[in-house]
């Protein structure tokens, strides 16, 4: 019999130094504002959240997200260029906080899959989460959470 499938548990496939560069405290600035925009929280607040969201297996999942989309867009640059791209663009400041993304059905699947990881979600949530459809809106949310990361990761320079 299969384990439970767990939709934003993800393999490694993102190269190392995409870790070094976007690290969970650069990841927390990039997506605190969102976060706390959604929950109509103050930035610090957001950041422990999503900090606590973030100390496990959901950042590997997110920046593997993230990586997909870079590459899928980045017709141009190799997986070097991409890396080099990033770590220009983090350059002197890679705790400059990311735009406010637009939320939409995805965002909000996954501000719950954040809330969830982070312990602060209700029972109920969770058990929507644990369905079918709760487990498709999660993937979605991923990945719109990680195409907007890849689009801050790579904005600058």
């Amino acid at each position: 019999m299969d384990a439970p499938r767990h939709c934003y548990i993800g393999g490694m496939p993102y190269p190392p130094r995409l870790a070094h560069l976007a690290t969970r405290a650069v990841v927390v600035a990039k997506l605190a504002p969102t976060f706390a925009t959604a929950h109509h929280i103050d930035d610090e607040e957001a950041a422990q959240r999503l900090s606590s969201a973030l100390a496990g297996r959901l950042l590997p999942a997110l920046l593997d997200s993230a990586w997909s989309a870079m590459r899928g867009t980045a017709k141009r640059l190799n997986d070097d260029g991409l890396l080099e791209k990033v770590a220009a663009t983090l350059g002197d400041r890679p705790m400059r906080p990311g735009r406010v993304a637009t939320l939409s059905p995805a965002w909000s699947a996954f501000l719950v899959v954040a809330d969830l990881e982070a312990g602060t979600a209700s029972e109920a949530a969770r058990r929507v989460m644990e369905t079918d459809a709760g487990r498709q809106r999660a993937d979605e949310g991923l990945a719109e959470a990680g195409r907007f990361l890849a689009k801050e990761l790579t904005r600058g320079k």
